[in-house]
């Protein structure tokens, strides 16, 4: 990227299981608040996992009418209410920019899951005249990018990439290189996704993916732990905004930091397993490293993919030890102890985390690491956060199918 365009994030959005806003999210990360409680959205009788992070009164925040809720899926509206607060925390006005120019990317795992499952049942049980016509339209993935752009009159490029729980991270990489390249000077990227469903807690426990510890839902998520047992379903939207750099300085805007490097792989291994050896994350952060071109040992902090499941927090700490070896400056966290886990909107608030992490200077911690599966002797953060200078930050998605995504991010 540095031979190209330089790419810098002007404005952040964000609503989560943590607060429904920035700056709220960004202090319950920092005291090491967990999201976690009994799920409000369905009865869980039956269920194995009974618990889940949700959003708390967005309903409260969202700023759309009854008739636009009923026409989008909820991945949608978070999308929209995210990039609403990163538009207006940049500073776009609609006056001033040419909007051929600014392109939105945002991504999802599994996109308008709630609303497939709800028609389904309305097909069984009335038949498919009662199937609304704003039905498709407000469930597919790319409605969540189209949508924003709608309303903005955004209309530069316009793409929603869905590799499981990499999608947003691959947007925000794929953005930054559609501005280092020329083709926008503005992009509206990150994730969003809104699977607490019956059919999502039922998919994933089926895979034996997801926790059961039912009896202490604010412990489940365990990144490192010895007795961790699966991973805490989260949802919510992560949004940035990525401009070219001589734009934002024109403009005098605040700059929270720039993309210095992007990498990607596969696993090729498994549907859901990551290779034992390590081999896909390696890569993944190795080409992230070789897309920066500058010393690894400059990165400060790693915020990891770290899912609290028991195979992948051991192979992800592994493939950091292979790269980074004995790095007495890096330090390591997984944010999803507090989030959970937002699936194709978890590269965007943990790409979001590292910004602030750079802005304020501040590691955020892994909670519930009280036995840590920790071979490699990593710096794992545990429990509470660690004050210490942030100028480089590296944050990991990996997803089903074995793709995986490594973006680093530069204090200026």
């Amino acid at each position: 990227m540095s031979k190209k365009r330089r790419v810098v994030v002007t404005g952040l959005g964000i609503v989560s299981p943590l607060g429904n806003d920035l700056e709220t999210t960004w202090s319950n990360i920092v005291e090491g608040n967990s999201g976690a409680a009994e799920i409000t959205k369905f009865d869980t009788s039956g269920f194995a996992t009974s618990f889940a992070a949700e959003l708390k009164d967005y309903d409260d925040i969202s700023g759309l009418s009854p008739k636009e809720k009923r026409r989008i899926d909820p991945f949608v509206q978070y999308a929209i209410t995210a990039s609403d607060q990163a538009i207006i925390d940049a500073g776009i006005e609609p006056k001033g920019f040419d909007p051929t120019r600014i392109g939105v990317s945002i991504g999802s795992g599994i996109g308008g899951l709630g609303s497939i499952e709800n028609n389904a049942i309305i097909l069984k049980e009335k038949g498919p005249k009662k199937i609304s016509p704003f039905f498709v339209p407000g469930a597919i993935i790319n409605m969540a990018s189209g949508n924003v752009a709608i309303k903005n009159n955004f209309q530069g490029p316009n793409i929603s990439i869905v590799s499981a729980c990499s999608s947003a991270g691959h947007s925000i990489g794929y953005s930054a290189r559609t501005i280092a390249d020329g083709d926008a000077d503005i992009m509206i990227t990150g994730g969003s996704e809104a699977g607490i469903t019956p059919l999502g807690l039922a998919g994933f426990n089926a895979a034996k993916a997801l926790s059961t510890n039912n009896e202490n839902p604010e412990k489940a998520s365990c990144p490192w732990d010895k007795k961790r047992d699966g991973f805490l379903l989260g949802e919510g939207a992560g949004i940035l905004v990525l401009e070219d750099l001589d734009s934002a300085k024109n403009r005098n805007s605040k700059i929270y930091g720039e993309v210095v490097g992007f990498g990607q792989s596969d696993d090729a291994y498994h549907i859901t397993a990551p290779a034992e050896d390590g081999r896909g994350a390696y890569l993944a952060m190795k080409n992230a490293l070789d897309d920066f071109g500058e010393d690894l040992s400059l990165v400060d902090y790693i915020n990891a993919h770290g899912t609290s499941t028991p195979l992948g927090d051991v192979i992800e700490a592994k493939a950091i030890h292979e790269i980074f070896g004995m790095n007495n400056n890096l330090s390591v966290s997984s944010t999803k102890s507090m989030t959970g886990h937002l699936l194709g909107a978890a590269g965007a608030i943990e790409a979001i985390f590292c910004l602030l992490s750079m802005r304020d200077s501040i590691v955020p911690p892994t909670i519930n690491l009280e036995d840590p599966d920790n071979e490699f002797n990593l710096d794992l953060t545990p429990n509470k956060f660690k004050s210490k200078n942030i100028d480089y930050t590296m944050s990991n998605s990996f997803g089903f199918g074995g793709t995986n995504v490594s973006l680093i991010f530069k204090k200026i």
